[in-house]
Order: structure tokens, then sequence, then C-alpha cells
């Protein structure tokens, strides 16, 4: 009986020991901090919103989309896209602008952060006051785009039989003020066309009349425009910038048919309320930098029609001011403002 006692208590003693031994070599799972360096404690713990002011599928929303994943992995916290659509974008501009909870921010093009106020005396920001650059995320020139039947077998033939038109022709953009737009109208004063400003929602809705021969051409980012191109929906006139893009190598520039000089860039960049705590957005702006230069990424965005920029917030504020300058004097020249 001593002897059975004995030998269990030793084998209860190295049961003991071996679990020890085991719980000191198990690994442990590392603790996720509750908020990342220069970000407030436990600001993690509320989901960062992204808002979009163009439809699902249009080309901000897709780079809002490609960055939200990598930017929550990054940041330890959920991130939503948002829609807001409306006023070429504005809608959600403004949104961002009175947001005041350091979690809203907005993926932002041309219009919304140069010239909108000028465009609309009513708009209810000023862009230059309120909003405060991020980083330029991504750049792309326009392709001048037209139903797949269009007139004409050259682009110099289009452009006779489009001002032959005249105001029987029409064009779409996303919107009032938006690139689309306003690069329309600056090709106008170069070619002598005048055909009929009709604005859409979105991008695709735009296309979509396009291709349905509701109108007879558009300025399309290339990334949206070139699958339905190569689909045999559009046919492609010509891209706005003054080398051939990677984005399209195989499509002629506008100033290579005779259009010369004519360069025009959308972009999407993100932007936050000016209220945002420096730290916070200075977080932000970096976070967001980085990740549009991964490879990765970057080679999604390539595929997107973006070439990734990743920008300092400056050298936003400096793309900014350029804009500003060319978008802001096309609406003086042509008089464009908002009835």
């Amino acid at each position: 009986m001593l002897k059975t006692v004995r030998r269990n208590l030793v084998l209860l003693l190295i049961t003991a020991a071996a679990s020890t031994a085991l719980a000191q070599k198990a690994p442990t799972t590392p603790t996720k901090p509750a908020t990342q360096p220069g970000l407030p404690p436990h600001w993690a713990s509320k989901p960062l919103r992204i808002l979009v002011g163009f439809p699902p599928g249009s080309t901000p929303d897709q780079v809002a989309r490609t960055i939200a994943d990598p930017l929550a992995r990054a940041l330890g916290q959920q991130v939503i896209v948002e829609n807001k659509v409306g006023k070429g974008g504005n809608v959600a501009a403004a949104e961002v602008v009175k947001a005041t909870d350091d979690h809203t921010i907005g993926f932002l093009i041309n219009g919304n952060m140069t010239i909108a106020r000028m465009l609309d005396p009513s708009t209810p920001f000023d862009p230059e006051k309120d909003l405060q650059p991020l980083t330029l995320i991504g750049t792309a020139p326009m392709l001048l785009v037209a139903p797949a039947g269009a007139p004409g077998t050259s682009t110099a033939e289009f452009l006779l039989n489009a001002r032959n038109g005249g105001d029987s022709w029409k064009y779409g953009s996303p919107g009032i003020g938006t690139v689309g737009h306003v690069g329309m109208e600056l090709l106008r004063t170069k070619t002598n066309i005048t055909p009929v400003h009709v604005p859409y929602p979105g991008n695709p809705q735009a296309l979509a009349a396009l291709a349905d021969n509701k109108v007879q051409l558009a300025l399309v980012p290339p990334g949206i425009a070139i699958p339905q191109v190569k689909a045999g929906k559009l046919r492609a006139i010509g891209m706005t910038s003054l080398a051939r893009s990677p984005l399209g190598p195989d499509y002629p520039t506008l100033n290579e048919q005779g259009i010369r000089d004519f360069q025009l860039e959308v972009w999407v960049a993100a932007a936050a309320p000016n209220s945002m705590p420096q730290p916070i957005a200075d977080k932000l702006a970096a976070q967001i930098a980085e990740i549009a230069r991964m490879p990765d990424v970057r080679a999604q965005l390539l595929k997107g029609g973006w070439n990734a920029v990743g920008s300092t917030p400056q050298e936003l504020a400096h793309r900014v001011r350029d804009d500003t300058a060319l978008l802001g004097g096309v609406l003086l020249m042509r008089g464009i403002k908002v009835d």
C-alpha cells in the first residue's frame, strides 16, 4: 500500500514538472496594442470612415476599396468605405469638412479640392480653408471615348463630324465641375466643337449612356474606359497626356494627333477635415502614402487605371494650388458656373 502511494506521488510530481516545462515553452499570442504610435489611446476602437463622392464601381471608389483593407490591417481597426454621391463629389467633401469625430476622411478628386467654391459660391465649404491635404494617392490621364460606331476613320474626321454636329452632339461627365466636365470644355476651346454637357452621377453611368449613343463623347479615366474599348462597346479617340501613358501605351495621345499641348489629369487624394488634430492627420497621411507605394497595391492601382503616387501632404498641397489655377482658368474662360 505504501509503495503504491509513493509510486502515485512520484508520477504526480513528474506530471506536474512536465506540465510546467510545456507551459514555459508554449508560444504566447502577441497582444495588438490598443492604438498605433502617434494616435490617441484607444483610437482604433472606432471604425475609420472613408467617404467617396461617386457610386460603387467608379474609379475613386475602386481606389478607396484597394486602400481600405491594407489600411485596416496597418491600423488594427475597421475601415469602412461609404459612397456619398452627388454634386460631382462635393456631397462627400462637405460631409468630410463638417466631421468632428476624428475618424472621417475623404478620397476626393481634383474638383472637390480645387474649384468647388469657384464653380458654385453656395458650396458649403472652402477647399483651401476647410480640407486638410493628406496624400495624393494616384493620377491618370483621361481618355477621350465615343460610341463604337462613331463616324470618321481618324481623330481628325471624328472631330470634323463633331463640329458639323454642333449642339446636336452631347458629351457625358460624372458631374458639373469634375475633370471630365472641365476638361471637355477645355477641349471645346482647342477644337471648336460645341457638344452640350450632360452630367451623370458617376463615370459608370456616363459610359453606359455613351455605349447607348445617348451622348457622343466623354473624357473618362482609362481604367474604366479601356475594358469597354477592348470589348467593342466604345471607341478610343486619344489620351490627354503629352506622351503615351503606361496606363494605355497602345492608345495615341490627342497631342500627337494634332491637338497640341493638351494635357489633363484626374487624380484621387486623401483629405481630412481641417479640424482633425495634426498628430492623427500626420499618422493617416503617412500610413496611406506608404500603402499606396507598396508593390502589390501599386500593381492593383495600375491595373485599375492609376499611376500610384503616395505623396507628402505638402506635395499634395502644391498640386492643389496648380490645379486650382488650371481648372479655375477654364471656368473663367468658359464662363462655367452652377446656376
